[in-house]
């Protein structure tokens, strides 16, 4: 399995017992869909490695606890301490309307209601409060930030997300 074909589950951050039991941070807003994960790939040297889930259940409604096959002691829990987790993307359920995963619209066009056609996403800044769509407007780099209030239309077919971007915002780049 390759990285580019798995999304970002979550990270281990600590031992839960001294019996190998870790303790993940998970990256979603529902932790209670991941309860039921038979599997997990993790990243150890650049390279994804499955790992067989024994048990797992919520710790404090936001870290999941899990017991991995084969990582019953101290010391092969702390070689997964900071290790990223990874599910392939065939995991994730089929999103519709205005909602997306950023991986899927990488490449989609951004036409705002008043301005017309602003560039191509080519990435998603997720590393700052706010999250913004990265677009590629012929070599000038502009940033809007994801918001549902601007998004108005997503169409996967045609790959385009129509906004209503405050006035000025556009320009500001460009000028």
């Amino acid at each position: 399995m390759q990285k580019k074909d798995c999304f970002f589950v979550g990270k281990v951050v600590k031992k839960y017992s001294f019996k190998g039991e870790l303790l993940i941070k998970l990256d979603t807003d529902e932790p209670e869909l991941f309860l039921e994960m038979e599997s997990v790939f993790v990243e150890q040297h650049k390279t994804l490695i499955p790992f067989f889930i024994e048990s797992s259940s919520l710790h404090k409604s936001t870290l999941l606890r899990v017991q991995f096959e084969d990582c019953y002691d101290e010391e092969s829990a702390d070689a997964l301490i900071g290790r990223e987790l990874f599910l392939p993307l065939t995991f994730l359920p089929e999103l519709e309307g205005t909602k997306f995963y950023y991986h899927e619209i990488i490449g989609f066009t951004v036409i705002d209601k008043n301005f017309g056609a602003v560039g191509t996403i080519t990435a998603v800044n997720d590393h700052t409060a706010q999250h913004l769509f990265v677009i590629d407007r012929d070599g000038t780099e502009i940033l809007i930030p994801i918001n549902d209030q601007f998004i108005l239309e997503l169409d996967r077919a045609s790959k385009t997300i129509t906004m209503d971007v405050p006035d000025g915002l556009i320009e500001l780049y460009l000028s």
